[in-house]
């Protein structure tokens, strides 16, 4: 069980309110208003299929996360890239959401438009990403 909600703040309702976070004994929880009905919803369970999605892009764009990070480095030789190779191949959803996200993270991703739209079941419906700045001026 979470203890807390990944993405705070970053969470809204088909109706576009954020949503509010609560924690019920030790259970983190996204509360979605459903006509009045305050559904407290496992915070954990929309944090999870959020992640997934994140690490399933992360898997898709592996090179191109590498070589990034390499370049913020400052470094480019192999034994930097097989570390960042190894530390993406061994990511564990259960330490993120043990460890949680930095607050400053979830606002910066908050400023950049980062949106999770759920439901009163608690299931995503939508995600708005911030789209990568063209190459091209």
């Amino acid at each position: 069980m979470a203890r807390q909600a990944l993405f705070m703040d970053l969470v809204f309702d088909e109706q576009g309110n954020v949503v509010k976070t609560a924690v019920i004994g030790n259970e983190a929880t996204y509360i979605v208003d459903d006509d009045g009905f305050m559904r407290h919803i496992d915070a954990e369970q929309v944090d999870r299929q959020v992640l997934s999605f994140f690490l399933e892009q992360l898997q898709d764009n592996k090179d191109i996360a590498i070589e990034q990070a390499m370049n913020m480095m400052g470094k480019d030789d192999i034994f930097t890239k097989a570390a960042l190779t190894s530390e993406l191949n061994n990511v564990d959803m259960d330490k993120i959401i043990a460890q949680g996200i930095p607050m400053q993270a979830r606002n910066m991703m908050g400023m950049m438009g980062f949106r999770i739209v759920i439901n009163v079941h608690g299931e995503i419906v939508g995600m708005q990403q911030p789209s990568m700045p063209d190459d091209e001026f």
